[in-house]
């Protein structure tokens, strides 16, 4: 079964920068799409980022365009979400998760958590000075 497991968060000042990964164990993540996730405190799970299991395609939340890049390695079974120019309102947990739905797989569409089929434990980000 797969497992994903994801690193790279932690406390970081406004306007700094992160880097999240995402790594696969158990099985490849080549078949996946896989999208980053996020949830504040008192807030519901929202997406932010995607890329399809090929990478021809990827999308990301219009809170983070500009400013988050999604990509992957398959040869290393890893995602990773590089975030530039953090705000106070990225802070959250952020997860990643894999997804074998066709139209997911192809076009990481539509948005929708219940067609991603494996998720991480999460990752805290804290954005403060």
């Amino acid at each position: 079964q797969l497992q994903l497991v994801e690193s790279g968060g932690g406390l970081v000042q406004p306007g700094g920068s992160l880097r999240l990964s995402c790594a696969a164990s158990g099985y490849t993540l080549h078949n996946y799409a896989i999208g980053w996730f996020r949830q504040a405190p008192g807030k519901e799970r929202e997406g932010v980022a995607c890329i399809s299991r090929s990478a021809g395609y990827t999308t990301d939340a219009d809170s983070v365009k500009g400013r988050f890049t999604i990509s992957r390695d398959n040869a290393k079974s890893t995602v990773y979400l590089q975030m530039n120019s953090l705000k106070p309102e990225d802070t959250a947990v952020y997860y990643c998760a894999a997804s074998s739905h066709p139209s997911v797989q192809a076009m990481c569409a539509p948005p929708t958590e219940k067609l991603y089929n494996y998720w991480g434990q999460g990752t805290q980000v804290t954005v403060s000075s």
